[in-house]
């Protein structure tokens, strides 16, 4: 049998995988040129860290409403985050090869959190993807 409790954020799979995907944009950021540290590589570190950090306060809120209110910008943050992946690779400065995982993550992620908006109630503000 199983254990599925959660008995912290830390347990949750969407924060598991925010985080991993936080880890892998970093990495990518590092592949910049270097006049893009405090711009692009600034924009994509914060909103691959606003990711994990919105799932944690959520789950730290009382209200559903709340939870689901830092779940859906985490959501947001994630589309945010493969936008500027994409720009990077439009850009030339880095190889779309480089990004398949962090691509991919990205899109896992956002799944796993419009799955968790959906069982709380928020469908009308959420379209499966």
């Amino acid at each position: 049998m199983i254990d599925t409790r959660v008995d912290d954020y830390k347990d949750l799979i969407a924060w598991k995988r925010a985080m991993e995907l936080t880890k892998t944009a970093y990495l990518l950021a590092r592949l910049l040129p270097r006049e893009e540290n405090y711009a692009l590589a600034d924009q994509i570190r914060r909103s691959s860290v606003s990711i994990p950090s919105n799932i944690a306060e959520g789950y730290g809120r009382t209200s559903p409403k709340e939870y689901a209110h830092f779940l859906s910008v985490a959501r947001g943050s994630s589309y945010e985050l493969e936008t500027q992946i994409i720009l990077c690779v439009d850009l030339g400065y880095i190889q779309e090869a480089d990004t398949v995982k962090a691509i991919g993550l990205c899109k896992e992620v956002a799944r796993i959190l419009t799955r968790i908006l959906q069982s709380l109630g928020n469908k009308q503000a959420i379209k499966a993807r």
